[in-house]
């Protein structure tokens, strides 16, 4: 299962589940629109790969009780404090995702659904928090070491609950239909600040400055996911085979040098000034074509290969759980598949765009996962900021006439990207999905999920 969505700024984020599977094809598809001008020589594949994107890994589940019944078993000491401390922040990972994603989704969807819909969606969010919240609350553990981490999952979750609540009203609409759901929303707000002031969760002083307190939260997020994220290490594939380009390069210059330098001799006769300028101008001819050359042979032997490896390690036991091979490469119109050809439809703006492939096979030994974890989740985050560089600054003018005067709006310049993932699953089935990017100087405005 493959999702995309506007993330912040000029980020798009990507998540792919890795659902009980020990090998994992996807193909990304990434479609420039013509007018940027965007190539290799704007930015190299290494610098696309190292600037625009980055990647985390970490541990999922469908299984939202499974931290709970860990919570009872480490109650009666049958559970070792570190596969605890695992579960709960997996839980409380969790919780988070799913509260931002779906707030996120309410503030994109408010204006085009009914006020009924709406508040329905609104109570339901609302009964899934402080339900989510009760259960957790439900065992509080005695051992200090214990205590202590949960008390900071707590606060924060308890903190985040309150801010995503806090912004579902401020961008609620103001009609009489939302009037018992914002009240509710409030009392639910007050009543958990009022919980976290009772707790002794933070002191007075973090209380009263926002900036101390949202950066304690962000330390304690970052508290949360340190355990259930995969450890990776990025490895470039291709060293050797550089260098043996670099020597292969060298030695073909150096033959054609060395024949043309006995041509000479044997032309020329005795070393006179002639001679000496003609060696002068092979060797510079060696320096200007010896590193065209490499480059053509580079570009030749690492062809179809992959480019980089990143190894996974699983942060508790410290054991290889698995490894990811991946290819990013920019690729003419011609050489893209029929099948990404035909979902990206619209074959004249195709002919102009710039397109990059990005490829990632995965092989995970899920046997060597956590107890009680059967899937991983991979989020890319695409960076943007390259491409607004090639976006033109200004506004278009929009002109209306309403009521027999002439109106004037000022419409930002928005360019819209295309991406197309192709998902091969273990029966060999492929699976495509598209989405529509749309993004301007300073923002990514928009993602839509294009079903055809």
């Amino acid at each position: 299962m493959i999702s995309v969505e506007k993330y912040e700024g000029l980020t798009a984020r990507i998540a792919l589940i890795n659902e009980e599977v020990k090998r994992q094809d996807v193909e990304f598809y990434l479609f420039v629109p013509g007018e940027l001008n965007f190539s290799n020589k704007v930015l190299s594949e290494d610098a696309f790969y190292n600037t625009v994107l980055s990647n985390t890994r970490t541990y999922f589940t469908s299984q939202h009780h499974l931290p709970l019944v860990h919570s009872r078993l480490a109650s009666r000491d049958k559970l070792p404090s570190d596969k605890y401390r695992v579960s709960l922040s997996l839980y409380a990972y969790q919780y988070a995702l799913s509260l931002e994603k779906t707030t996120h989704r309410f503030f994109d969807t408010v204006a085009d659904v009914e006020e009924e819909e709406a508040v329905e969606q609104l109570e339901y969010i609302t009964d899934m928090a402080v339900e989510i919240l009760r259960r957790l609350r439900r065992y509080v553990p005695k051992e200090d070491s214990l205590i202590k981490y949960y008390n900071n999952i707590d606060n924060y979750l308890s903190w985040l609950t309150e801010q995503r609540f806090l912004s579902l009203v401020a961008h609620m609409p103001r009609s009489a239909a939302f009037k018992p759901i914002r009240e509710q929303l409030i009392a639910f707000v007050e009543s958990e600040s009022a919980y976290r002031i009772q707790q002794n969760y933070n002191s007075d002083k973090a209380q009263v400055d926002s900036t101390r307190m949202v950066n304690k939260m962000r330390l304690a997020r970052r508290l949360i996911e340190y355990p259930v994220t995969i450890r990776q290490k990025d490895v470039v594939l291709g060293q050797n085979l550089n260098k043996l380009a670099k020597g292969a390069a060298a030695g073909l210059v150096m033959i054609f040098v060395t024949v043309a330098i006995i041509r000479m001799r044997s032309f020329l006769g005795e070393i006179t000034l002639s001679f000496a300028l003609a060696m002068a101008g092979l060797y510079a001819l060696r320096e200007i074509f010896k590193d065209d050359l490499r480059d053509v042979l580079w570009r030749f032997i690492r062809r179809g290969r992959p480019k980089w490896r990143k190894l996974f390690t699983d942060p508790t036991s410290g054991q290889r759980i698995g490894s990811q091979l991946e290819w990013l490469d920019y690729i003419a119109f011609d050489k893209i598949p029929d099948d990404v050809r035909k979902m990206r439809k619209g074959k004249l703006r195709q002919r102009e765009e710039s397109v990059v492939r990005m490829k990632m096979l995965t092989n995970m030994s899920t046997t060597k996962f956590l107890s009680g974890y059967d899937m991983t989740r991979e989020v890319w985050r695409m960076d943007f900021r390259p491409f607004s560089r090639l976006m033109a600054r200004g506004k278009e003018r929009y002109y209306a006439l309403s009521d027999g005067q002439v109106t004037r709006e000022s419409i930002d310049k928005r360019h819209q990207f295309n991406l197309i993932a192709k998902q091969k699953g273990p029966d060999g089935t492929i699976t495509l999905q598209r989405w529509k990017i749309t993004v301007n100087r300073s923002k990514v405005v928009d993602v839509e999920e294009v079903f055809s």
